[in-house]
């Protein structure tokens, strides 16, 4: 492997001036790909009565945008590095639009998820590169801030779907939280093309093909039995035919991976324990925030009666508390450290969580209020700090292959985070009917509040796991700490 170097971004005195505009324009296209992962969620009711079509079924307009992007991203990650980085996210752009664009004229479900897989490449391109494209940008001294801005702008885009869905939604209709990318896309696309630079390093490299098939093996049979088993229950042997696939597929890749000289996925990024600590608590975090996302536009439409207005101004409080706590909570842990911030974001989000746990069809509008505000401000408080810990616990040479792993582990959380939901929801509600149920039931609300009880003890419950890891690193980092400044003393008398 070679590489291909025209000297560095940091030399070019016109990219340095306009270096912060070219973060605006790649922290537009991470917040509009990210946001479409969960936008689509308040929608999903109104698209299952337009389509005439169960929840289960209409999900797939959610899962199978994150199902793709999943299976791309690593791929379009290794491709940035031979081909450019720059010029495969310019790519990207305008494949997203185009995405867009065909989802609002879709008319049926076969249409739209095929749209959305479109539309899911064109982020996957992005996603993958963005995190790059900062690295070779910026200098040392400005890279971590940059970084942190773009997992800032990620986490926003995740959370503020269901508050901003139920405002398109309800003023313009569901076509338009689709089109709602087109123009400000087009914009970021003429200001990106403007403010970009060219490539300067590529490497000189063979495409890991079958590490790329591989894992698209594995992510799609996987997602896909997690999602069909819902409708028609784990037992079934299609079902159970694809979830060994897709074990199968994982082994195979594992095995490909630790034997290529040019691997797909670099595997001893994961020989760093504060990495994949701080990896699995985001993999955590990520998975309870999208039980919430997948359950709160049910229950504040459904259950509190709310319009898809109404709901999408109260679910706003997640990310406006968000966009105020984590910039803060990122100044913060520079004076401070990571470990005790993320600790205490992870608190109150189990507090939040176990508070959501406890809401019925009656409860005050308010109250709903404070609980999604904490988990707002639990997961600001979490993110900023958790992003820095897991780009600063890898080699600068690695930046790169950690940003990819970083957005794969997000999304798969995602993912994760919708099937747990939706599928002890349905189990919940169906051993309470006496039948399989994969949508609500009228004139049973009981039977949905007992299976979102249980979703947000389950989602309260990954959270506390996430805690207990982060409580225990921050005590392993401070006795490390500890007996630092204990040697430095003796081996100045010494």
């Amino acid at each position: 492997m070679s590489t291909i170097n025209r000297g560095t971004y940091q030399e070019d005195a016109g990219v340095q001036r306009r270096r912060w505009l070219i973060l605006i324009v790649l922290n537009l296209f991470t917040f509009m790909s990210t946001l479409d992962g969960s936008i689509v969620n308040i929608a999903l009711p109104v698209l299952s009565g337009k389509l005439g079509l169960p929840i289960a079924q209409v999900e797939w307009v959610t899962t199978g945008y994150l199902m793709a992007i999943c299976s791309v991203i690593l791929f379009f990650g290794r491709l940035g590095d031979i081909v450019g980085k720059i010029k495969l996210f310019k790519i990207g752009t305008v494949v997203f639009i185009a995405g867009s664009l065909l989802c609002g004229l879709s008319g049926s479900l076969p249409l739209l998820v095929a749209s959305r897989i479109v539309q899911a490449l064109g982020a996957a391109m992005t996603m993958a590169n963005s995190q790059g494209i900062v690295t070779d940008i910026f200098p040392a001294t400005e890279r971590g801030k940059a970084l942190g801005l773009i997992g800032t702008f990620v986490s926003l885009g995740s959370i503020a779907g269901p508050s901003l869905g139920g405002i398109i939604v309800s003023n313009l209709g569901w076509e338009y939280i689709f089109w709602v990318n087109v123009p400000i896309g087009l914009i970021a696309i003429g200001l990106g093309w403007k403010v970009l630079p060219k490539d300067l390093i590529r490497v000189q490299a063979r495409i890991d093909i079958p590490g790329s098939l591989l894992f698209a093996c594995f992510i799609v049979p996987l997602f896909a039995g997690l999602l069909l088993g819902q409708q028609h229950g784990y037992g079934n042997p299609l079902i159970l035919l694809a979830l060994g696939a897709a074990t199968l597929a994982l082994i195979a890749f594992l095995w490909v991976e630790l034997r290529k000289p040019e691997p797909l996925l670099q595997l001893n990024l994961f020989k760093n324990p504060l990495f994949s600590l701080s990896i699995l608590c985001g993999f955590l975090v990520f998975a309870a925030n999208f039980c919430f996302n997948i359950i709160a536009p049910f229950y504040t439409q459904s259950m509190l009666g709310l319009s898809p207005s109404s709901a999408g101004f109260l679910l706003m409080l997640f990310p406006i508390c968000m966009v105020v706590v984590a910039p803060l909570s990122g100044a913060l842990s520079d004076k401070i450290g990571s470990e005790l911030l993320t600790f205490a974001g992870l608190i109150i989000m189990v507090i939040a969580q176990f508070g959501l746990a406890r809401l019925h069809d009656g409860s005050p509008v308010a109250l709903v209020g404070v609980w999604i505000a904490m988990l707002g401000i639990g997961s600001g408080m979490f993110q900023s700090p958790n992003n820095s810990l897991v780009m600063s616990t890898v080699p600068r040479t690695q930046l790169g292959s950690a940003g990819s792993v970083n957005s794969l582990v997000r999304n798969i959380g995602m993912v994760v985070g919708i099937t747990i939901a939706t599928t002890t929801l349905f189990h919940v509600m169906s051993g309470l009917a006496g039948h399989r149920v994969t949508g609500l039931v009228k004139g049973r609300p009981d039977i949905f509040l007992a299976g979102m009880h249980v979703v947000f003890i389950t989602s309260a419950s990954i959270c506390l796991a996430a805690a207990v890891l982060t409580g225990w690193r921050f005590v392993r980092t401070k006795r490390v700490r500890v007996e630092v400044r204990r040697r430095r003393p003796e081996e100045g008398r010494g």
